[in-house]
C-alpha cells in the first residue's frame, strides 16, 4: 500500500526506516530500495549524507 506522504516506516525498518518509507511512497518493495541504495553507495556522491538528512527530516509514521 503506497502512502501519500513521505514518512519513515516504523515496522519495516533496518536502520531508520528511510529506505522502507521511500519504497512505500514509490510503490516498490523495501528490499529493492535497500539494494539500490547500497549499490549507489559504491558510486561517488553524497548518498550516505542524503540518507542521514532524510533520517532527520522525514517524520516517523504514527501507525
Amino acid at each position: 500500500m503506497a502512502t501519500m506522504t513521505l514518512t519513515r516506516s516504523r515496522h519495516n525498518k533496518v536502520i531508520a526506516g528511510v529506505c522502507a518509507g521511500l519504497a512505500e511512497r514509490m510503490g516498490w518493495k523495501p528490499k529493492t530500495m535497500r539494494i539500490l541504495f547500497l549499490v549507489s553507495c559504491l558510486l561517488p556522491g553524497p548518498q550516505f549524507l542524503l540518507y542521514i538528512v532524510l533520517w532527520i527530516v522525514m517524520p516517523q509514521r504514527d501507525y
